[in-house]
């Protein structure tokens, strides 16, 4: 038997429950996995709220490191199909790689194919200390790029900085607009990462130079509300987007290509796992409310 965190109904935290369930024998194509680590991302909070709906009962959690063809397997329901499995290198502990696999994978879809950046050009990256934040911290870094990032306070600002962030705004006592007006000589930024949705939004629109690309990926606020397209034409005919990595990774060669990219920064020390805090796994409810609360730094990882 096997422990599992499930919710059986959408709602807040207080809906996942530890279970022991029964996970099958593997079938054709799957392996049985004993994770050893499991990453908290704030898609999980969509998937147990019901903002993206999934089929009564059902497990949450979206990444996890582990023992592949080992009985006795934590925190899952279900087998996994070999073919959506990533070998861990020499090097990368599982707590990292539990860490860096979706949020990891979501900076290289956002800065390399969504908007391939090049070296010069400078961003706006909102939650620039969050689990995301601080690997597109590292990558912009890495590429060359000036990264402009917004946080919550001086110490998560601080945090950004020391991961490469080379401007911080910190939202709650400065207008992030007027900042990076002034930082980019009234030009804007020619790209907008934007997970935070309803709090930035139209402000992100405003720091965008003609042309410009907004990208929303994530609404920890809150959903954007329904706005008239005109808008993107009154800002200076912008760009808009609302991608997901499953859309990106959608077939084991491309999941794999986008993961060795990212490893093999891991390799050449541009780019480390930051694990925030960590929780039991019987405890991820308090990781949940941690998570939508903005009391984390990094990335926060489930021990079974």
């Amino acid at each position: 038997m096997a422990q599992a965190i499930r919710f059986h109904k959408a709602g807040g935290p207080e809906e996942l429950s530890f279970d022991t369930v029964d996970v099958p024998a593997p079938g054709a194509g799957e392996v049985r996995v004993r994770h050893t680590a499991i990453g908290v991302n704030y898609i999980d909070t969509y998937h147990r709220s019901g903002l993206y709906p999934l089929p009564l009962p059902s497990g949450v959690g979206t990444e996890a490191a582990g023992v592949a063809e080992a009985v006795g397997a934590y925190s899952t329901e279900r087998n996994v199909p070999a073919d959506k499995l990533v070998k861990i290198p020499d090097g990368v502990d599982d707590r990292a790689a539990a860490s860096l696999m979706l949020k990891g994978l979501t900076v290289q879809y956002l800065f390399r194919q969504t908007h391939r950046l090049q070296a010069g050009e400078t961003i706006l990256f909102h939650a620039a200390a969050g689990g995301v934040g601080l690997i597109a911290c590292q990558w912009a870094r890495a590429l060359g790029v000036t990264m402009i990032g917004t946080a919550g306070s001086d110490e998560k600002a601080a945090l950004a900085r020391e991961h490469g962030c080379a401007h911080t705004i910190v939202y709650t006592r400065e207008n992030f607009v007027e900042r990076v007006k002034a930082i980019t000589g009234g030009k804007g930024v020619p790209v907008v990462y934007d997970g935070v949705g309803k709090d930035t939004f139209p402000g992100s629109l405003d720091c965008l130079s003609p042309r410009g690309l907004f990208v929303s990926f994530g609404s920890a606020s809150g959903a954007i509300a329904a706005f008239n397209i005109g808008l993107l034409a009154q800002k200076g005919s912008l760009y808009a987007t609302r991608p997901t990595l499953f859309n990106y990774a959608s077939t084991p060669d491309k999941l794999r290509a986008m993961a060795e990219e990212m490893f093999a920064l891991v390799r050449e020390g541009k780019l480390k796992a930051e694990i925030g805090q960590t929780f039991a796994l019987r405890d991820a409810a308090e990781a949940h409310r941690a998570l939508e609360s903005r009391k984390t730094t990094g990335a926060t990882v489930l021990l079974p």
